[in-house]
């Protein structure tokens, strides 16, 4: 190590420092070798040295550096201890609140949870939100310095990021509770929107907002386009087609017809609320079932699996009918021309989805460092352009049609691909994200349009009488729609109540209505369209909670529990050491088989 890099580790030149480098140079100057002698010996006659010995320069420098090095280290040692004594008084000081000096023991209080999670460097979910609020800040800067008085109070951009703050501030506090998050963000929505002096959604404009849930309609489609496999499907038996197709449609019919008697609705727009009300939805099943499944309620008989599968058909359906009964109830035009546009679009949304699926087969190109990214954009640009194009043009009900069958048919190619899987586990994080998004958005939104003032009490009243004896006829179809399985009666029974949950699909369709009666500006529809939002609204508020207690209650009572396999590993593993050792072939035996078929009713199941 020489002096110099000394210096530099250092990080500073004092005086004695300079003055050593000055000597060295001079002295460098002045001799180009050096003799010495061990024993006062010196040069002879003729160039013969007696006794001497010769150092070239490399070993002179070397002797001199260290000389240098350790009256420069005797130097420096007094700001060393200094700088030490520094440290170490920092690091006493700040140890108290460092996470790392002090863990967190297993059985932790409240009070010392708390006090960790404030501990420093930031971590945890006090880390996360430190992050968010440093983003917002500066995203809310930069929007700002480009629109101006839109990020101020009273402007656009600024209420829709209020409501979307605040929307997903109330789905986190219901989610904590053990409710569905979605029926905290529409209640949320709803007090943006009719209490005075908070009335922020009130300051969005309809284009804004329309435009914000058609692209959460979109991303919902997408989502369930790309959850249909088809070879799932196949496997799966006629039951999964009836629960998904019976319950619809009878609910449907129901609440078309009863909503033409007691509400007064035209038939195009009573039976567009029967579809409205007549989906499932996935956002409070799934988790619900998936709680039920993970502590092994049901799937012996694979429950979970069959309601699930069945509920993104029933989404498909209950979306498809009403886009054609949209496009028939808003067309202009003679009597044959309405009942042929409606199918007809239906038929140009399907040749849109597969012609824009069959391009996606093949772009991106398949070499793409970003492969996953760019079919999601596409993905999404497809179906954007599907819903605003066919609103553009009065072909409405073609647009959600389309965006569904382009995710459909393209992932129907990609799932045959033998890299795929990290490919689709992109896009399907991708399109996670968007729907983080833009729930708390379209449910905001959506509660934000429902104006309580001006609700009709009968509205109210009839509205929840249409609902209950829709789901009535609904839950007696779900019941009659799985004889003739394996199911037992009490898991029958379980059916129904896990098919009682609505909320996704009627916040994405149940405005739509009314956005397309506001952009013809016909006061008679108008009113249509309201009366149809505060029914899918009040469906939501309603059939939510009630279904996600319901299921949570009744699994464990109705349905047979299974062990699952961790539990199962547990319990075994005590059984084999009691063994004694001519037993334990046969038990590891046992346990092989038992891992190849560890469910004895997994063909019956299938055929189901």
């Amino acid at each position: 190590m020489s002096f110099s890099q000394l210096f530099k580790v250092k990080g500073r030149l004092n005086t004695s420092a300079r003055y050593f480098i000055h000597v060295n140079r001079q002295r460098r100057k002045r001799r180009k070798k050096m003799t010495t002698t061990e024993k006062g010996g010196g040069v002879l006659d003729g160039g013969k040295t007696n006794g001497a010995i010769d150092i070239d320069e490399t070993q002179y420098h070397e002797i001199y550096e260290n000389e240098i090095e350790y009256e420069i280290k005797e130097s420096l040692e007094p700001e060393v201890k200094k700088c030490a004594k520094c440290r170490s008084c920092c690091f006493q000081c700040c140890r108290p609140i460092m996470a790392d000096e002090n863990p967190l023991p297993e059985k932790a209080s409240c009070i010392s949870r708390l006090a960790f999670a404030l501990m420093c460097p930031p971590h945890g979910r006090l880390g996360a939100v430190m992050v968010c609020v440093l983003l917002f800040g500066l995203w809310y800067g930069v929007m700002y310095f480009l629109t101006k008085e839109d990020m101020l109070p009273g402007g656009n951009i600024f209420s829709l990021v209020v409501l979307f703050m605040a929307c997903w501030s109330g789905g986190y506090i219901f989610n904590l509770i053990r409710l569905p998050a979605l029926l905290g963000m529409l209640i949320v929505g709803c007090l943006l929107g009719n209490v005075p002096h908070i009335n922020v959604a009130d300051d969005i404009q309809m284009t804004w907002s329309i435009g914000a849930r058609q692209i959460a309609l979109a991303v919902i489609l997408i989502r369930a386009g790309l959850g249909l496999d088809p070879k799932a499907l196949k496997r799966l038996s006629f039951v999964v087609i009836r629960l998904a197709f019976s319950p619809c449609l009878m609910e449907t019919i129901t609440d078309g017809i009863v909503s033409h008697f007691l509400l007064g609705l035209p038939w195009e727009f009573g039976f567009m609320l029967g579809f409205v009300l007549a989906a499932v939805s996935p956002a409070v099943v799934v988790p619900s079932l998936f709680l039920l499944s993970d502590k092994g309620y049901g799937v012996d008989k694979g429950v979970p699996t069959l309601v699930i599968a069945a509920a993104s058909i029933d989404d498909v359906l209950a979306i498809t009918g009403f886009g054609v009964l949209l496009g028939i109830a808003f067309s202009k035009g003679d009597l044959v021309w309405t009942l042929f546009k409606g199918p007809l679009e239906a038929l140009v949304g399907i040749v849109y989805g597969i012609f824009g699926g069959l391009i996606l087969w093949y772009l991106p190109q398949k070499s793409s460092k970003h492969l996953g990214l760019f079919r999601c954009a596409c993905l999404l640009a497809g179906g954007l352009f599907a819903l605003f194009g066919s609103r553009h043009v009065n072909w409405s009900g073609a647009g959600p049609l389309g965006c569904l069958t382009l995710p459909f048919v393209a992932a129907f190619k990609w799932r045959q691909e033998t890299a795929s899987k990290q490919t689709s586990d992109q896009i399907e994080a991708a399109v996670g994200v968007l729907w983080m998004i833009f729930q708390p958005l379209l449910f905001g939104l959506i509660g934000a349009q429902v104006k309580i003032l001006e609700i009709d009490v009968n509205t109210i009243g009839l509205g929840f009488g249409t609902l209950c004896i829709g789901l009535g006829i609904r839950m007696i179809t779900s019941f009659l729609a799985v004889f003739g399985t394996d199911l037992t009666i009490k898991e029958r029974f379980f059916i129904p109540f896990a098919w009682l949950p609505k909320a996704t699909v009627q916040a994405a369709i149940g405005g739509v209505a009314l956005d397309m009666a506001t952009s013809v500006d016909n006061k008679e529809w108008i009113g249509y369209g309201k009366e149809i939002l505060t029914i899918a609204v009040l469906s939501i508020l309603l059939t939510a909670p009630i279904g996600s207690f319901m299921i949570a209650i009744l699994g464990p009572v109705l349905l047979n529990r299974s062990k699952p396999a961790d539990e199962l590993q547990v319990e075994a593993q005590p059984e084999i050491e009691k063994e004694d050792s001519s037993h334990i072939n046969d038990a590891l035996s046992i346990d092989d088989e038992n891992k190849v078929n560890p469910n004895p009713n997994t063909d019956e199941t299938t055929r189901m």
